[in-house]
């Protein structure tokens, strides 16, 4: 069942947000050689309870961790660990904030050092895809629409969609309906219509699509071992132009 809401509980989302994009912008300062990915998600969780906020995934599902840290040929749901960051390293950021009731979800992926220019093009070419969704997700669009966007540009590039793993609706809870699939066909699935909040958050391979899940029952990693990116915005269902409840601009003015 999908959960529309109204413009204040927007609005509360977009506060979310914006904490979450603060957030987002605490761990791009860290993000170097030398540090371990534990101390990204002990900088996320105490930026996040120091603003009045409860990290979304710490304990979603017996989750441990504020976030998932995601590193080279692994997708995403990876563990922060003592982990030590190495020049040449991508890694995936995933963070949600619950504010004042209210959920919202992104995603960001960086390159560490000297990364190889197929990487930095897959890093390029995923955060596009992820616009390319975004401009998609407007009322009387379908699921389909959006997916197919993002399909048909990043595998005109060589690159494969993971299929397992999707985009969801977002706001009282974490995940809520609808699913949003990064692959489909123009004109099918869910119909979008005002009131829906998204997360929308393609999950790219340099390889092929095929994916495994670790020992630890959580991170999942790609079969093939080669590198992954993962993009993600919480989006608003609107007429004409979807509006974006997350934002980048925290990280865009650190790196």
């Amino acid at each position: 069942m999908i959960y529309y809401k109204t413009e204040e509980e927007i609005d509360l989302i977009k506060k979310s947000g914006d904490l979450l994009g603060q957030v987002h912008g605490e761990i791009a300062k860290a993000v170097k050689i030398g540090v371990t990915t534990q101390v990204l998600d002990e900088i996320a969780f105490n930026f996040i309870k120091k603003n009045g906020g409860i990290p979304s995934f710490k304990g979603y599902n017996g989750f441990p961790y504020t976030l998932c840290i995601s590193v080279n040929e692994q997708v995403v749901h990876g563990f922060p660990s003592d982990y030590i960051l190495k020049d040449g390293d991508v890694i995936s950021v995933d963070c949600g904030v619950n504010l004042n009731g209210y959920h919202s979800d992104s995603a960001y992926t960086y390159g560490v050092g000297n990364v190889a220019e197929e990487v930095k093009q897959l890093l390029e070419f995923t955060k596009q895809s992820l616009y390319l969704g975004i401009e998609e997700a407007i009322v009387g669009k379908r699921t389909g629409d959006i997916g197919f966007s993002i399909q048909n540009f990043v595998e005109a590039k060589g690159y494969s969609v993971v299929r397992e793993l999707v985009g969801h609706g977002v706001g009282k809870k974490l995940h809520e309906s609808p699913e949003v699939p990064n692959y489909g066909k123009r004109g099918k699935g869910v119909k979008l219509e005002e009131g829906m909040v998204i997360a929308i958050e393609p999950m790219i391979n340099l390889g092929k699509k095929e994916i495994v899940q670790e020992e630890d029952g959580w991170t999942i990693r790609t079969k093939d071992r080669k590198p992954s990116a993962h993009f993600e915005h919480t989006v608003a269902i609107r007429k004409g132009k979807a509006e974006i409840l997350t934002t980048f601009k925290y990280i865009e003015e650190v790196i």
